[in-house]
């Protein structure tokens, strides 16, 4: 049973765990690197890397999107970010990569955010990430879907992510028709990815939805501003390892249908991926650390969705400074550094050949100690 800590009289909080706060044991067995296959799939679409990209518009253009798609991933465009309110959003983002970190980049964000979202660049988009080739996948926020699903279901995606700082299956709502997602998921004929959510019996409720994914965790990292504004924090180890047991217990309930968990928040280095697989998530959504790359769109410059609220902003406005090398060598290396940050997926390969583990399935298996 999970520990217990009375905060006060007549109040308690249960004890959670951050990545950081766990460590992945070996086991009696190990495997040759060249053996082991990272590969995973989300209904009828496969991926050689469990990795999706944040759609942040720091790291996610068409261009990106679709090259980190050529290279095992998924690339999630955000339908409500620059790409679709300016024709051609280069010098803005360039603008905001020049930035200083301080109080006037927020509103700066703002501002650019404050134009109109086009319906027919939306349409735009998807045009080139499809000519792109791979899966096209994007990303509208739950307040947005209704009015934007038809144009967005018009163009033409593959993999719908409906994205919140906090999703719920049940929003209540008395002045505005809130979005059912129970019904709008069983009216499409495409996979739908939603969250964030961080506790058990959230992600078992959107596992209900239909949704074939839920993103666990609310992106948090240390421009995250969600605790500070909401009180709010992930620790996302024991949130993944909540949604696992909420997902067995769903299968045994269903027969049968898995739901994949795409964790979202303190994933900075390869280590880190290896921990939240073993926690017993499916595949990892990478945020900042692909604003390293020389493809990320903002030069270095980092920002979360939310960071440009216009009444409300979580996050924090971030320069990276000079990138790493290609999204390629992000991704899988050569690694010149002995810090994680580059050689992401093949640090992850080398964890599961150490632990003996052929696929990702069988690596969610793996034996995790508290190391602090």
């Amino acid at each position: 049973m999970r520990d217990v800590v009375e905060i006060g009289l007549g109040k308690t909080a249960q004890r959670g765990y951050h990545l950081d706060d766990i460590a992945i044991v070996p086991s009696r067995r190990t495997r040759d690197v060249d053996d082991v296959s990272t590969g995973w799939q989300l209904d009828a679409y496969q991926f050689g890397i469990p990795c999706v990209g944040h759609p942040s518009d720091a790291t996610m253009s068409p261009a990106s999107a679709v090259r980190l798609g050529q290279l095992g991933g998924l690339g999630v465009l955000n339908v409500e970010g620059l790409w679709t309110r300016y024709e051609n959003p280069t010098k803005v983002l360039e603008e905001l990569a020049g930035l200083d970190e301080d109080a006037r980049a927020t509103k700066r964000l703002q501002e650019v955010y404050a134009e109109p979202i086009r319906p027919d660049l939306i349409s735009e988009r998807v045009r080139e990430l499809r000519e792109g080739g791979g899966t096209v996948a994007v990303r509208v926020s739950p307040q947005h879907t209704l009015a934007l699903a038809p144009v967005i279901l018009d163009a033409g995606v593959d993999i719908l992510v409906i994205q919140g700082t906090i999703v719920s299956a049940e929003h209540v709502s008395t002045t505005d028709e809130p979005l059912n997602l129970k019904e709008f998921i069983a009216d499409l004929d495409l996979p739908v990815i939603v969250g964030g959510c961080t506790d058990y019996k959230t992600a078992l409720h959107l596992m209900r939805t239909g949704a074939a994914g839920v993103i666990i965790g609310i992106g948090g990292d240390e421009w995250s501003t969600t605790e500070s504004v909401l009180g709010i924090r992930v620790p996302m180890a024991t949130a993944i390892a909540d949604a696992a047991a909420a997902r067995r217990d769903y299968l045994d309930e269903t027969g049968g249908r898995y739901v994949h968990l795409i964790a979202d928040g303190d994933i900075r280095t390869s280590g880190d991926i290896a921990k939240a697989l073993g926690c017993g998530a499916d595949a990892v959504m990478l945020g900042e650390p692909l604003s390293l790359c020389e493809e990320a769109p903002a030069g270095g410059a980092w920002w979360h969705s939310a960071a440009s609220h216009p009444s409300l902003p979580r996050g924090a406005f971030e320069v990276s400074g000079e990138p790493l090398g290609s999204m390629e060598r992000l991704l899988f290396g050569p690694a010149d550094e002995p810090d994680g940050q580059l050689n992401l997926f093949g640090g992850l390969r080398r964890a599961m050949a150490k632990c003996g583990y052929r696929d990702l399935k069988e690596f969610q298996k793996v034996s995790l100690i508290l190391d602090r």
